[in-house]
């Protein structure tokens, strides 16, 4: 797996063109699945894991890597197979979701594929809402399933939705600065964390599921009248089937009846170069999942007459 993951900053020119790069793994299953590379620290022959008491199932152990103690999540059982149990010629994905490093147990990785987001499709109708897919795609005449990354680690560890107490009394007492909010998220699991936030300080949810989606339904609106009347905000993540964040972002920007909306991407992604993107495609703000106290803080903080300092 060296050298697998080289030449990051020539994948960050990929972002902003509606691409990314797949990393192609396989599970105790012939089934094949895919990851964005900007989500993959690394790549390692498994190691040594070490058992503890207590740990939650889904965790096969723990890893020592590079001074960092890192759990280790047996992907095959948090999806619902057979778990994987010669550990010989399998590999760790160390990644990087929600703030925290993680590393997913595989049975065997493949390699990394250019595509356009428009290629990868949300999950079929009838998957049903226990599946595990925020998106699928066709490389090689093969389906490639992307895996729901965020509702598995929610499983695991539940991410706590709860604006803490005196922000929200802060927040609640100023009243709602923004009254209505689109969210566009291809996780059900982030749709919901972030309408329990929002809708805790008294604001209106309009939910989507991809960029696509976001966009058409924004032109949909404008079309009945003035959309800075029927919506004051737009938080998007930014990976997301058929368009990403920063594409819907730059859409926006270049819609004469939209151009003004506020847009915050709310993402599990992480590194220096979102910031530069944010920049890039005329975005407001950037803030990574999950934390509700931000949040929270960034859509009163929307309207410039309801700034709200940061904690």
């Amino acid at each position: 797996m060296t050298g697998i993951l080289d030449s990051v900053n020539q994948r960050t020119q990929l972002v902003g063109q509606n691409r990314l790069e797949l990393l192609t793994f396989r599970l105790n299953r012939r089934q094949r699945y895919g990851i964005n590379v900007f989500k993959v620290k690394e790549v390692l022959q498994c190691p040594q894991l070490t058992s503890m008491p207590n740990l939650h199932p889904l965790i096969k152990g723990v890893a020592h890597i590079r001074g960092q103690t890192i759990s280790v999540i047996d992907m095959s059982l948090a999806t619902g197979g057979r778990p994987i149990t010669d550990l010989t010629n399998c590999f760790i994905i160390i990644s990087e979701f929600n703030r925290s490093i993680q590393g997913f147990l595989v049975s065997s990785v493949e390699r990394i594929i250019n595509m356009n987001w428009e290629s990868i499709l949300p999950p079929p109708q009838g998957a049903g809402r226990s599946n595990y897919l925020t998106a699928v795609t066709e490389i090689d005449g093969e389906l490639v399933e992307i895996l729901d990354v965020e509702k598995i680690l929610d499983e695991i560890s539940p991410v706590n939705t709860n604006i803490t107490g005196t922000v929200l009394e802060e927040l609640v007492e100023n009243g709602p600065a923004v009254r209505r909010v689109l969210v566009a998220d291809d996780s059900t699991v982030a749709r919901k964390q972030v309408q329990r936030a929002i809708e805790a300080i008294g604001c209106e949810c309009v939910l989507v599921k991809d960029g696509k989606e976001a966009i058409i339904k924004l032109r949909e609106m404008a079309a009945q009248g003035s959309i800075y009347e029927q919506l004051s905000l737009i938080i998007s993540d930014i990976e997301m089937p058929e368009m990403d964040g920063y594409t819907l972002t730059a859409e926006i920007r270049n819609d004469p009846k939209l151009k003004d909306l506020h847009v915050i991407l709310h993402t599990s992604l992480s590194g220096v170069f979102n910031q530069a993107m944010v920049e890039r495609v005329g975005a407001n703000a950037f803030i990574p999942k999950f934390n509700p106290d931000e949040l929270g803080r960034a859509v009163k903080g929307a309207m410039p007459d309801n700034s709200i300092e940061s904690a």
